[in-house]
């Protein structure tokens, strides 16, 4: 299966080179930068202190999704439409990490399943799909009596807030009380915003460190109180997710799927 991988020489890029590289079955035939970006031509496993594999970064994004069986891309939303539709035109297989997409965004990923397979998650963790598994069946548990605040923190050069994770939960946490998640979030508390309104899912955000991810679903009960979280200690269980479900995807039809599809955790 050949593995292509878009900002392949960023953080998560470059973990994904190593575990690609490392994965029996995976050849990693490409990896592209965006233009001037000071890697370009650089040998991608050389770059990060591997041997070299013969193959130089490059900014050829399309002539990528050409040649790849599979491509991962954990980059930027703003960039997600193009990839999509050159993974349509291409048939290319779409492992999707990017967090933080608009409608528009979100309606071409689902345009694209139509014509590819994608796999798109908020997190590519096995333990943060079991923790999505759970906290939709608390939350079709318990009752409402019973508030849900989900807390998420990450390093400080962590752009979109909440996480993609956080909000993953938060669909979940909504699922399992049969309501859509807009109609009930409340993505910030400030000074004087009153009292917590019935059925509402809160969120907090903090960024400091390097920490590389902190969640936890809290569902607070006026007799107790019940708390599920998970704490990522290195980008590495990222890589490995995307990579298990790069092999996943190979050999599934068209369609848009998940890390609980991946995992066999669907209902």
């Amino acid at each position: 299966m050949k593995v292509g991988i878009v900002g392949c020489a960023g953080r998560m890029g470059q973990m994904l080179v190593r575990e690609v590289l490392a994965t029996s079955g995976c050849e990693l035939c490409g990896g592209t930068e965006s233009p001037g970006h000071l890697a370009l031509g650089q040998d991608i496993a050389a770059r990060i202190g591997l041997s070299p594999c013969g193959l130089d970064i490059r900014d050829d994004t399309p002539s990528l999704f050409q040649i790849s069986d599979v491509v991962i891309d954990f980059t930027l939303a703003t960039i997600t439409e193009t990839h999509t539709a050159w993974a349509a035109q291409h048939g290319t297989k779409l492992i999707l990490g990017t967090t933080g997409h608009d409608e528009q965004q979100i309606s071409s990923i689902t345009a694209a399943a139509k014509k590819t397979t994608i796999v798109k998650a908020m997190n590519f963790s096995v333990g943060i799909n079991i923790l999505l598994k759970l906290t939709k069946d608390i939350a079709r548990t318990v009752d409402e009596e019973f508030d849900i605040e989900i807390v998420e923190m990450h390093h400080r050069h962590k752009i979109d807030s909440p996480s993609g994770t956080a909000i993953g939960l938060g669909e979940a946490a909504a699922a399992g009380r049969k309501t859509a998640l807009p109609d009930v979030a409340n993505w910030g508390r400030d000074r004087g915003t009153g009292k917590r309104s019935p059925g509402e899912i809160g969120f907090a955000s903090l960024r400091g460190g390097e920490v590389v991810g902190e969640h936890t679903v809290i569902f607070a009960g006026n007799s107790e109180r019940i708390e599920l979280s998970h704490t990522a200690y290195s980008r590495e269980l990222f890589a490995k997710g995307a990579v298990i479900a790069a092999k996943w995807a190979n050999h599934k039809d068209t369609g848009l799927y998940d890390m609980i599809d991946v995992l066999g955790m669907g209902e």
